[in-house]
């Protein structure tokens, strides 16, 4: 694996990936970062948690300031507030020892900070596409100048409908100027063609991770019926090595239910959903990092663009509507070389989200665990013992034996990674 100094930066920006502690770069930073550097369209898969954000940044800081602007010169979309959040903080800390301003713009606020700093100017623009077009109609943002076009997980924009948005933006880059960068966990025939409409002549890069790189998540089953859900995560929640634990459930209602149980358990928890200001999701999240609040209850919309490097805990509560999301789920944990545990709690009405993981992964791809609450499910129904409720210690034994081989040889998996999040 190549370093950092070996891949084009200049000396500024390799003290600054020194100052952060860093010294090797993931796959996709290797292979993205001189292929920006050379000006060329990149079309680049990569799984959740590989280091994206640095591997378009990291260039990009070089190009702007090798030829500084007045005008915007870099516009990045994203899906969510959240992960425009997560791209804003990581671009300000690499182009710490630079000039760029950096705007950061998303719905659910006021528009005044937003456009208070676009008068002021800047080179970096990170939005979502519904509120960047809006500003763009009230004539506050003004895209001539736009030299590096960023779309980041572009799979979850298209599956959250912003296809029209995102024509209607780039209809406005000119496109004998733009360097056009698509970043995806997915390829699908969708994203295909958006590429083929947007890009020219790109490089395309699909990492597989290695060994080293995988995502390092066990994955646990526990088959219960909708009614007991709630005292089974109250049970596990219990299990003192839990430090820290995100669930994510169905629906909204849902979610701010779900926290009251657990609060009334005696644990603190926050929710993060759509229905919540992002003044509540941003304080919300900041709460469940710092510690105050061990659990955090989220919909999907939480299932990317959170990084939360020590988070080692993921429950899905309600099972994900598709493998896709499951997926992204799960990999809020796993992340940068450490290790995680998922657990999924699957009612009898859940069943074929379960078995569509099944078709994609293997019937292997999760330990059915026993619990105090199991119940049979449908390919389970002919098993010994279906629906016996006895056996709670046996099976708490049972499974702490699982845990503990778990955890052998490993230090709890807080040891810091020499990737960037």
């Amino acid at each position: 694996m190549k370093k950092f100094d070996q891949l084009g930066l200049n000396p500024q920006l390799l003290a600054t990936v020194e100052e952060q502690g860093y010294s090797s770069p993931t796959p996709i930073q290797e292979a993205s970062i001189p292929t920006i550097l050379e000006g060329k369209d990149l079309f680049a898969t990569a799984p959740t948690g590989t280091g994206k954000t640095a591997a378009f940044a990291i260039p990009l800081i070089q190009k702007m300031s090798d030829k500084p602007q007045k005008k915007v010169s870099t516009l990045i979309l994203a899906p969510t507030r959240e992960l425009a959040h997560q791209i804003s903080d990581n671009f300000k800390k690499y182009a710490s020892n630079s000039k760029l301003r950096i705007t950061l713009i998303y719905g659910g606020v006021s528009q005044h900070r937003q456009v208070e700093s676009l008068r002021r100017g800047c080179q970096v623009i990170i939005a979502t596409p519904g509120r960047l077009l809006d500003l763009m109609q009230q004539g506050h943002v003004h895209l001539d100048g736009v030299k590096h076009f960023v779309l980041d997980e572009c799979d979850r924009m298209l599956d959250m409908g912003f296809i029209g948005d995102i024509r209607k933006i780039g209809e406005h880059i000119s496109d004998t100027q733009k360097q056009t960068l698509l970043f995806s966990a997915t390829a699908s025939q969708e994203i295909r063609t958006l590429s083929e409409e947007l890009l020219n002549e790109p490089e395309g890069i699909d990492i597989v991770p290695s060994e080293e790189h995988k995502p390092k998540i066990e994955q646990w089953l526990m088959a219960v019926s909708q009614k007991n859900k709630t005292e089974l995560l109250a049970e596990i929640l219990e299990d003192e090595e839990i430090d820290s634990a995100i669930v994510f459930t169905r629906t909204k209602y849902g979610a701010d239910k779900l926290v009251k149980a657990i609060r009334a358990a005696g644990h603190t928890a926050c929710a993060i959903h759509g229905n919540k200001t992002q003044r509540e999701r941003t304080n919300n999240l900041e709460s469940f990092k710092k510690g105050r609040d061990r659990v955090m209850v989220a919909t999907d919309v939480a299932a990317r663009g959170m990084d939360i490097p020590a988070l080692n805990y993921v429950v899905n509560f309600d099972m994900a509507e598709d493998p896709e999301t499951h997926t992204h789920r799960i990999g809020r944990t796993g992340r940068a070389g450490r290790t995680g545990l998922a657990i999924s709690f699957c009612s009898e009405g859940e069943y074929k989200h379960l078995k569509a993981l099944h078709k994609l992964h293997g019937k292997d791809c999760m330990i059915e665990m026993e619990h105090d609450f199991r119940i049979e499910l449908a390919s389970n129904n002919k098993r010994e013992g279906s629906k016996k409720k006895g056996g709670k210690t046996s099976n708490r034994n049972r499974n702490n034996r699982r845990r503990n081989e778990r955890h052998s040889g490993e230090n709890r998996s807080k040891k810091r990674s020499e990737s960037f999040a």
